[in-house]
């Protein structure tokens, strides 16, 4: 009977059996996504062969693309301007979609890596695709993919290669005016690199990162980064250290390519006042710098011919009108402050030592301000983690001297059942390799903070087929299983955007309960969400619920 009543209610609302069947197909297109991950098993081999034949990543990649119908010729009619960087190309690429949808242009915008919904990655005029869109293209790539594998002798291609391939697709069928490329990793060898013939490029700041992959110097990892220049195609950078820099100049020399270093931001203002921004922290004014001159090179390639050589470009352009679209570029997730009653939050995916020292900077000055005008105790928080082969240690060396009173750590994963949430799964490492890093991370707080570490069981990890929902302590340290039970301790019920998100209580031990005391008495409770974008995404899924919507 009561089945019955259901389908008969839903019959009579046809809205709410769209929905339901749209839901159904975008999670399940999400799920054979998530098959292309590599398994922990096998990520160190692939890591090895991927350092020992590089060239061959590309050669394969246009392999996957031909078999999907797509040529590399046709990618030249996206218009591509491609960005590159350690830290800020995210950002730039935000700046300059939002700079050329400002005036009039249809967008796309391929980005990494996702927060809370692998649609994200691929955007239109600023938004993500849309779930009816997404399900539509992913199995037009996905089922021609899969069709023609045993044929060719080869499998199907890569998580990041899969959505690069899908994200060029989408583009050309939607008829995009012009196409901002954010590389995944590197330059040379990334798979976005098959673009043959981009409009302009950039390269954000450059600094130590993926070094398994880039090298472990900051001239081989420049040299990677240069990697994405053509010939003949306009250049810019934001300034550099000396020795990155001497690489990207003899890249250019050698590539046959003209690059330019771009202006402070403050030499696009005489006359006009101070410039704001839309994003937070002083790092995003290079960024911006960056985004005006990618702008302004597409908009004179647009605007003339269409023949490169027809650029009438001989120096950087600083008499550029200001575009309002810098004021309004969003970028959840970097440099972001939300204020939900007396608890806020700043969330920044910072995971380099040159990206947390930019953190801090921003956090600090925040701070400041917002306790300056605050009347009652505040409490500052830290919720923290990293992944990879990050240096946690350095990371939170730069983070201790913000004198939190809890430090809190959890792994990226959401919340104890994962069978709703295959846009934020994970295969590439394992639920005990993340924890253990937690505890890891925990120990490196005692050590720079002079906390002693209790002795006994509560030091041990105890996985047995589940998460644990009990969190384990260390004096003004936590570490949690997942990331909703640290929110929840963390806002002791004070929020109202995530006590109505409508999450299950996850319970924690009584003395945990009691050790919030302070957090329930504050007037203000201040939470720097930072160490990975991926943690910063599993926070907003909770935090932002349109996000997630």
């Amino acid at each position: 009977g009561s089945r019955f009543q259901f389908h008969a209610n839903a019959a009579i609302n046809p809205r709410i059996i769209k929905q339901t069947c749209v839901r159904v197909c975008v999670q399940e297109a999400v799920c054979a996504l998530n098959t292309l991950q590599t398994n922990v098993s096998v990520l160190d081999q692939v890591q090895r062969e991927r350092s020992e034949l590089p060239e061959l990543q590309l050669q394969a990649m246009r392999g996957f693309l031909h078999r999907t119908g797509l040529t590399v010729d046709k990618l030249d009619h996206l218009n591509i301007i491609h960005v590159t960087g350690t830290k800020g190309k995210g950002s730039t690429c935000a700046f300059t979609e939002r700079i050329l949808r400002d005036y009039g242009f249809r967008t796309g915008f391929y980005s990494s890596p996702h927060l809370v919904q692998v649609r994200e990655r691929i955007r239109i005029n600023g938004q993500p695709i849309s779930k009816e869109l997404f399900t539509k293209y992913f199995w037009e790539v996905f089922s021609q993919l899969d069709a023609t594998k045993d044929s060719h002798g080869v499998n199907m291609p890569a998580y990041f290669r899969f959505l690069t391939i899908l994200a060029f697709h989408v583009f050309l069928q939607e008829r995009v005016d012009l196409a901002v490329i954010e590389v995944g990793i590197g330059g040379a060898y990334d798979c976005t690199n098959i673009i043959r013939k981009p409009w302009v490029c950039g390269i954000s700041s450059l600094g130590i990162d993926h070094t398994s992959i880039l090298g472990n110097t900051i001239e081989e990892i420049a040299w990677q980064k240069a990697g994405i220049f053509k010939p003949g195609v306009p250049v810019f950078t934001v300034k550099q250290l000396d020795r990155p820099m001497t690489v990207l100049q003899d890249r250019a020399k050698e590539i046959g390519c003209p690059l330019w270093v771009c202006p402070d931001l403050e030499q696009y203002e005489s006359g006009a006042g101070p410039l704001s921004l839309g994003l937070a922290g002083q790092q995003q004014r290079c960024n911006a710098s960056l985004a005006l001159q990618l702008s302004k090179t597409w908009l004179q390639r647009y605007r003339q011919s269409g023949d490169l050589s027809h650029t009438s470009l001989t120096s950087p352009l600083i008499s550029l009108p200001l575009s309002p679209g810098l004021k309004v570029t969003e970028w959840p997730g970097r440099t972001q402050t939300l204020r939900h009653g007396p608890v806020t939050y700043y969330l920044d995916g910072a995971h380099t030592t040159g990206s947390m020292q930019a953190c801090v900077h921003w956090f600090s000055q925040e701070i400041q301000q917002e306790e300056s005008s605050n009347r009652g105790p505040v409490i500052r928080v830290l919720l923290f983690n990293t992944t990879g082969e990050r240096d946690s240690a350095a990371m939170l060396k730069l983070l201790e001297p913000c004198q939190f009173d809890f430090a809190v750590f959890c792994p990226n994963i959401t919340e104890p059942i994962t069978e709703n949430n295959a846009d934020q799964q994970n295969f590439n490492v394992s639920v005990e390799n993340m924890l253990t890093r937690c505890l890891d991370n925990q120990i490196s707080w005692q050590s720079l903070s002079g906390t002693e570490t209790k002795q006994g069981s509560e030091s041990e990890l105890l996985i047995k087929g589940r998460l644990p929902l009990l969190a384990k302590t260390r004096t003004h340290t936590m570490v949690f299983p997942c990331i909703l039970s640290a929110l929840q301790w963390i806002s002791q019920g004070r929020d109202a955007v995530l006590a109505a998100a409508g999450s299950p209580y996850l319970p924690v031990q009584p003395s945990i309960t009691a050790k919030a005391e302070p957090l329930r008495e504050a007037a203000q409770v201040s939470v720097l969400v930072t160490g990975s974008l991926h943690l910063v995404g599993g926070v907003l899924k909770y935090l932002d619920p349109s996000l997630a919507s």
